[in-house]
This record gives structure tokens, C-alpha cells and sequence, in this order.
């Protein structure tokens, strides 16, 4: 494999770790509810639908004949948008114009909502959670799949899923540990440096806007990720200037 295929794998393993831990915490909340049985079966019932996405669509890629540069393109163009809402949010959340994602008090209101809720209604609960998150991965995994490898895109997901199932199951209490916004930040730069690459590629030719070819990618994702930091410092600047101006 070469570097692009790892880059993109990784950028897939991490994404899919973030999603899967915020629906592992739903089916958490809800397995101390209704019973790890019910909540479990609740939870591989959506993963199903998902997988059958996965396939149906992989075998609808491969099926149809289409031209790689439109292909390409139009991924690239969905990568951008995709990552640039991680990214955005990612620097709100460092400079603290949008408060972090806090998987405790996420495991807490759901707890709560499920206190007033019928075994029913939280079994659908945890479908609806698990269902939600996994279709984001499956987004990524189609969009990154078909340039780089769909088998190694899907694998890079499960690989996730089972990593995250595996430190839940051993902890048995929400991944509150897990550095998400740092993860955000680092898989949204990815996707964008992906999603630049390949739109300019689809639109114009690789060779004709990237020379560098691969190299690029790296150059892309330092871009992205030193404009991400300073831009969030730029905004956390006033705060920062009020809170030393009163002295405290």
C-alpha cells in the first residue's frame, strides 16, 4: 500500500472511532435501562442496515462503468463538505465558542430520557443511535472506498467498530477518555486535503493543478491543520485579551 491508501485508511479508522463511540454510549445508557440482550440485539439490527448499505453499495460501484475523473470529483466535492462541518466545529471548540462534546453528560441524558421511556421505545432507542452514527461512516467509507479500496475502507471501519466495542465492553462506562475534538480536528484536515486533491484532480487533471502527485496530500492536510489552530487562536484572542485586562 502506498501512502495515500494508509492516509485514507486512517482517516476512516479515526472518523469511524468517533462515531462509534457516541453510539456506543447511547447503547450503553440503554443496555443499564432494558438489559445488555435487548440493547445489544437493538444495536446489531442497525449495524445490519448499515453493512447491507455498504455492500449494495459497493457492488452498485463496481457495476457501474462511469468516468474516474467525474467520479473523483464529486467525491472530492462531498469530502470537502463533510470535513469542513468536523473542521468548523473542531475550531469552535478550541476556541470555546462551542462548548466539547462531553460523552458523561450525553450517557446522563439519555439515562434520563430513557427513565420515562417504555422498553419499546428505548430498543428503538439504541436503533436509532447506532443507526445515525454508522451512516456516517458509511458516507465515508463509500466516498474514500472507491478511489482507494473498498475492501480496505470497510475494514478500516469494522476495525474501529470492534476497537471501540472492545474498550466499552472492558470499561463498561462511557469513553469519556477519548480526545474526540482532537480526533475531529485531525480526521476533518485529512478529509479536507483529500477533498481538495481530488475535486482539482476531477475537474482539471492531477498532473495539471497537483505536479507534486501524492506528495501533495501531506502538504495539504499541514495546510489545513496550521490554518485550523490559527484561526481558532484568532478567535479565542479577545476572550483571552478581556480575561487579562481584568486582571484575573
Amino acid at each position: 500500500m502506498n501512502a495515500t491508501q494508509w492516509g485514507g485508511m486512517s482517516a476512516i479508522f479515526l472518523a469511524s472511532a468517533v462515531e462509534w463511540v457516541e453510539a456506543f454510549t447511547i447503547v450503553l445508557a440503554v443496555a443499564l435501562t432494558i438489559g445488555w440482550r435487548r440493547a445489544t440485539f437493538a444495536a446489531l439490527a442497525a449495524l445490519a442496515v448499515v453493512a447491507g448499505l455498504v455492500a449494495v453499495t459497493g457492488i452498485g460501484l463496481t457495476v457501474v462503468q462511469a468516468d474516474i475523473n467525474r467520479i473523483r470529483a464529486a467525491i472530492g466535492v462531498f469530502l470537502l463538505l463533510f470535513g469542513l462541518r468536523w473542521y468548523v466545529k473542531a475550531i469552535r471548540r478550541y476556541a470555546g465558542r462551542t462548548a466539547l462534546h462531553d460523552e458523561a453528560r450525553e450517557f446522563s441524558e439519555t439515562r434520563e430520557h430513557l427513565a420515562h421511556a417504555e422498553a419499546h421505545a428505548a430498543w428503538l432507542i439504541a436503533f436509532k443511535g447506532v443507526l445515525l452514527e454508522g451512516l456516517e461512516v458509511w458516507l465515508l467509507v463509500v466516498a474514500l472506498g472507491h478511489t482507494l479500496s473498498y475492501v480496505q475502507a470497510s475494514g478500516s471501519a469494522l476495525a474501529a467498530l470492534l476497537a471501540v466495542i472492545m474498550m466499552g465492553l472492558m470499561l463498561r462506562t462511557p469513553l469519556t477518555r477519548v480526545p474526540e475534538n482532537a480526533l475531529k480536528f485531525t480526521v476533518a484536515c485529512a478529509l479536507l486535503a483529500f477533498g481538495s486533491f481530488w475535486s482539482l484532480s476531477g475537474l482539471m487533471g492531477e498532473h495539471a493543478v497537483w505536479p507534486l502527485g501524492d506528495v501533495t496530500l501531506p502538504l495539504l492536510f499541514a495546510v489545513y491543520a496550521v490554518a485550523g489552530r490559527f484561526i481558532g487562536f484568532r478567535l479565542r484572542l479577545p476572550a483571552v485579551a478581556a480575561t487579562e485586562g481584568s486582571g484575573i
